[in-house]
């Protein structure tokens, strides 16, 4: 074949051709962007959500650990007395709470006879939710000790 164009062929058939094809121009970038954004917002609910997910074990493990600081602090008065096992609240309290000041964790602690319970908040600060306006979640873990009689000593349970 030469460079010359077929007599036969239709010059209006190519420029119909061409505009048909003008109005779906932009179409298919135009779906990448919303697609990308899409992509975008699930890896931020999914990334996002298993760094929660850790901050909430994270809490949770500080507060477990500063019930169980706390649930050492035994009534020794009490004990020395015969009068069993107990805890000494305010001791129990201030145990736990020393526990959470010796971690740069801020959270809350109650202590009674037999148990001593302990709340903790953190913030979980955001890696991609921040996109969308939502920098920090905050998280919360509670942890509680119970004074239980051994043979010999007490046992502190957590639960």
């Amino acid at each position: 074949m030469t460079g010359r164009r077929d007599p036969d062929h239709n010059r209006d058939e190519d420029h119909d051709r061409d505009e048909d094809r003008g109005a779906d121009r932009g179409a298919i970038s135009l779906f990448v962007a919303i697609s990308a954004v899409s992509l975008l917002m699930l890896a931020g609910l999914v990334i996002d959500g298993g760094g929660r997910l850790r901050a909430m074990e994270r809490a949770d493990a500080y507060a477990q650990e500063a019930a169980r600081a706390g649930g050492q602090e035994v009534d020794q008065a009490q004990l020395l007395q015969g009068k069993g096992f107990a805890l000494d609240p305010a001791k129990a309290k201030a145990g736990a709470e020393a526990y959470l000041g010796g971690q740069n964790v801020g959270g809350v602690a109650t202590a009674t006879a037999t148990t001593v319970t302990v709340t903790v908040t953190i913030p979980y600060h955001t890696a991609l939710l921040g996109l969308i306006g939502i920098d920090t979640i905050t998280v919360t873990g509670v942890g509680v000790a119970r004074i239980v009689p051994g043979i010999d000593a007490p046992i502190v349970t957590t639960g």
